[in-house]
């Protein structure tokens, strides 16, 4: 009997390159010309699982975000991580925003993952064990395949790939 090939989709992030990164906009703000003598600000939040941000407008929020977003490219990091949904609020002079992380497939979410996969490979086999999907497969081609058709994909959420045997 043929060895099944599988992996794992999941959503998540590299939590040390999340740190390397959020250390390294750190620094910058504290170098940049234009964010001396403010209130600007970027730190964890929640356990690591969310970002706070602090400023003086929401232009100056903007800026901490876009300097964030610049070193998570460069880390690998991608930028569909942070939700930026939320609105910042306004506390005295001071402006907060806090940038919760997108982890986790939702049953949603991995039945997107698990059409697109069936619709272009019908002999790969899908299921989906709690927040992440298990894609099988009798040849490493067909799971090659699968992984360059779900990074080629537009989600609204991060994907990464696990447990690739």
């Amino acid at each position: 009997m043929a060895k099944d090939f599988s992996f794992d989709v999941v959503s998540d992030y590299d939590l040390a390159e999340m740190t390397n990164a959020v250390d390294q906009a750190q620094r910058e703000i504290a170098q940049r010309y234009d964010f001396k003598n403010t209130s600007a600000k970027l730190e964890f939040g929640d356990g690591k699982n969310s970002l706070h941000l602090e400023g003086d407008s929401q232009n100056q929020l903007n800026s901490i975000v876009d300097v964030l977003q610049g070193k998570l490219i460069k880390r690998g990091v991608s930028l569909k991580v942070l939700d930026l949904s939320s609105q910042a609020v306004q506390g005295g002079k001071e402006m907060r925003w806090d940038i919760k992380f997108k982890k986790g497939l939702d049953q949603e979410k991995a039945k997107k993952i698990t059409k697109s996969i069936r619709d272009a490979y019908p002999k790969v086999k899908t299921q989906i064990q709690g927040e992440e999907v298990r894609v099988s497969a009798a040849s490493k081609d067909d799971l090659q395949g699968v992984m360059a058709l779900l990074k080629q994909q537009d989600f609204d959420f991060p994907l990464s790939f696990q447990n690739y045997r």
